[in-house]
């Protein structure tokens, strides 16, 4: 098995795969692309992710991109335990709805504060730090009522939403109103095998 990620270190996207890989206990190599120069856009890296973006995996040289994909990916074939993606039909769907989450209201909400912050993205500030509140108010509800965001005990949900919600705060999305959302996130940190995200000095952690 040879499991190599193309990644960029402040990349939520790739972290949330670096994150599966590790808490899966997948051996693997992490491969640095340089943004600034667009290695991503070269034609041999566009022959294996068509839309030139991070992250990327490659399984013994098999490709698989998007970062929601490299996730159920990795518990498909390597989590024969069914523990990160639920086999049971209800908690398969469970685990989807918040990897839709990942991939609409986060990608859209925090992600995209940070963008404004650490990547002089051109959204609307205030308008994508609304969305990330609107946003945290609910999983504020969904977590005082059970750990993880699935049930009793992580799941794919979680590796999904941890990364741009820990660094929230790099986009001016303040985490200090949503208790039960950092105790979330301090019991994802505490799984065997977590691997940190970047952070930068950016936002409300340019003060800190």
């Amino acid at each position: 098995m040879t499991l190599k990620l193309y990644r960029h270190a402040l990349s939520g996207h790739a972290h949330r795969a670096e994150l599966a890989l590790s808490l899966l206990g997948l051996p693997h190599e992490l491969v640095d692309v340089d943004l600034a120069a667009r290695a991503h856009k070269t034609p041999e890296f566009v022959a294996r992710h068509p839309f030139g973006q991070l992250p990327l995996l490659e399984d013994d040289g098999h490709p698989v991109w998007d970062s929601t994909a490299i996730l159920v990916y990795l518990a498909s074939k390597y989590d024969a335990t069914g523990r990160w993606l639920p086999q049971d039909p209800a908690g398969r769907a469970a685990v989807q709805g918040w990897l839709s989450v990942a991939s609409s209201l986060i990608a859209y909400g925090p992600a995209a504060a940070r963008l404004v912050t650490v990547f002089g993205a051109p959204f609307n500030a205030d308008e994508v730090i609304a969305r990330a509140h609107g946003l945290f108010k609910v999983m504020e509800g969904e977590l005082a009522r059970r750990p993880f965001l699935v049930g009793d005990h992580a799941t794919l949900a979680d590796i999904a939403g941890y990364s741009y919600i820990v660094n929230a705060p790099e986009g001016n999305v303040d985490l200090a109103p949503y208790p039960a959302l950092r105790a979330w996130l301090g019991r994802v940190e505490a799984l065997p095998g977590f691997v940190p995200f970047k952070t930068t000095a950016a936002g409300l952690r340019a003060a800190v």
